[in-house]
């Protein structure tokens, strides 16, 4: 997607700024960010709903990075085309997983609000723009024909899970059991497991060595294949047929999981260090796939919705492994101060998934009731915030004095810059809180005469007004003061104005609860829930939060 530079819907009041007018400049890699809608539902996990919450990127396609054609040859893929049989499927899941791998002794936490399960924070919309074929199943298109996706028809019936959980609407429903339909129609059953081929021939555009002829099979579609059947059959308004059927599919799904990588298809293997990877593009010669961080937290999430429904204990051990592996290879997938890598072979900064690892990141602690996991979140958020601050923006507060406004090109180099002074305490209307690499964090100006020019952050001279991009933990996490270290905490209304402060100093490490962290008033901030200190924020980089 292409910048489009401040998003101008409507006008507020605001003192005025004076000077020269300029044009919003594009940077690097923050394009894809603007066109983050503010997920409103989240809003019932905190009781604020009008507070904005942190955004649900879009869901990156992951073929588009790639030349998708039709096959070069004429091939037959060996879909099943025939009855499923519960009992057989049943009886071909392993009963042992496929090698041993490390783990840590992370579980999956059942006890959660729906809208902290995976996938609920997406939906659809009664109109999809994408092509359909006659039974109503998403496709691709390739070279003028349609082709089945399966990563893309799952997520779209999860999706439309969602839509009927939100709506009761039979419409989404039956959408998404076509979807499943479709999968399970064109299963290919091998080595005692259901695999979901591509029937067409692909090669990744920038990650070399990725090429695949059809039929092909992904790790992702594996994974993600798990959450759409397990769903199903966990809702009230299926019939008794068709959840042994879902159950059905899920278990023929799981068992692919419960294969190595010694024969054909594969798409689970372990690292020469001994970690467990489900990989979105498996190669078979060892140590040379791609190593995708998203597609195996895509799968991580099936893992979590196939235990609920069958308290399967090796699902739950292949999710102990997953997060392991996340927990091992995040400095491989950080990049600190920027964008993190796609994937680790290959170290890419990549904008479009960045923000996908934090959502991803953040769902897993819920998943897990792991503070290790949200605190990795919280890092790739301080590395690269969100940058847009949605259609409305918000506010930025300037104290009296003097500042530095700057414009950028495309590789974060300054191309102009002037010098402002304010006689009196002024504000702002702002787009964007965007890090520019290698700069820092500033302000995008929206309107006023400084429209288009950068300001730097910096508390308390120039600063955001009130809470933005709050990220929630279940169950909370713990903060701690250090001692003999004097930290000042505020209690914040909806437009930003301190409304209470307290000055807090310890004689020994003192331990508090916080339920949520935020960027309030322009600073990383943690909300304690106990103590002299409940409702308050404690500044996030004065205390050391767990998960570190």
């Amino acid at each position: 997607m292409a910048e489009n530079g401040p998003i101008d819907i409507g006008r507020r009041k605001f003192i005025q700024l004076t000077g020269a007018a300029a044009a919003g400049t594009a940077i690097a890699g923050c394009s894809d960010f603007t066109a983050f809608a503010l997920e409103s539902r989240a809003a019932l996990l905190t009781g604020k709903p009008g507070s904005p919450t942190m955004p649900v990127p879009p869901l990156p396609d992951p073929i588009r990075e790639g030349r998708a054609s039709a096959p070069a040859t004429r091939v037959r893929i060996p879909y099943a085309n025939g009855p499923v049989n519960p009992s057989v499927v049943e009886d071909d899941i392993p009963t042992t997983l496929p090698f041993e791998f490390k783990t840590s002794g992370y579980t999956c936490a059942l006890d959660l609000p729906d809208v902290m399960q995976p996938w609920r924070d997406r939906s659809a919309e009664r109109i999809d723009a994408a092509p359909h074929d006659a039974d109503g199943v998403r496709m691709f298109e390739v070279d003028g024909k349609l082709y089945d996706h399966p990563v893309g028809q799952i997520q779209f019936g999860l999706q439309n899970i969602t839509s009927y959980r939100q709506t009761s609407d039979l419409f989404f429903l039956n959408r998404a059991k076509a979807q499943a339909q479709r999968l399970i129609d064109r299963r290919v059953e091998t080595r005692g497991a259901w695999y979901f081929p591509y029937p067409f021939d692909w090669a990744q555009a920038v990650h070399t060595g990725i090429a695949y002829t059809a039929p092909w099979y992904s790790g992702m579609a594996q994974g993600e294949a798990l959450s759409l059947f397990s769903q199903l059959a966990q809702l009230g308004a299926v019939s008794e047929a068709e959840r042994t059927l879902y159950k059905t599919a899920a278990d023929g799904a799981f068992a692919s999981l419960l294969r190595a990588d010694d024969a054909k298809p594969w798409v689970i293997a372990k690292d020469s260090a001994g970690y467990l990877w489900i990989h979105e593009y498996p190669i078979d010669a060892p140590g040379t796939s791609d190593y995708t961080f998203n597609g195996f937290m895509f799968a991580a999430l099936g893992l979590w919705d196939y235990y609920q429904l069958t308290r399967n204990p090796l699902a739950e051990q292949l999710f102990d492994g997953s997060l392991t592996t996340f927990n091992a290879y995040f400095p491989a997938m950080r990049n600190k101060g920027w964008l993190s890598h796609y994937c680790l072979t290959h170290q890419i900064p990549s904008s479009s998934y960045h923000p996908v690892h934090i959502n991803l990141l953040r769902q897993i602690q819920w998943l897990s009731s792991s503070a290790r996991h949200a605190y990795l979140s919280d890092v790739l958020m301080d590395d690269y915030p969100y940058p847009t601050l949605g259609a409305n923006g918000g506010t930025i507060a300037f104290t009296a004095g003097s500042y530095t406004f700057y414009k950028f090109d495309g590789t974060g180099a300054v191309t102009s810059s002037t010098a402002v002074s304010f006689a009196r305490d002024t504000q702002a209307p702002a787009s964007q809180r965007v890090r520019i690499q290698g700069r820092g964090v500033h302000y995008l100006i929206k309107e006023g005469a400084y429209a288009g020019w950068y300001v730097p952050e910096y508390f308390p001279k120039v600063y955001l007004l009130g809470e933005w991009f709050r990220s929630v933990y279940r169950p909370q996490r713990t903060a701690t003061f250090p001692a003999n270290v004097s930290i000042t905490c505020h209690k914040v209304d909806a437009n930003g104005t301190i409304t209470a402060t307290k000055t807090v100093e310890f004689a020994s490490d003192s331990n508090a609860p916080f339920d949520r962290r935020s960027i309030v008033n322009g600073r990383p901030m943690v909300q304690i829930t106990a103590g002299s200190l409940t409702g308050f924020w404690a500044p996030s980089s004065h205390v050391l939060t767990d998960g570190r």
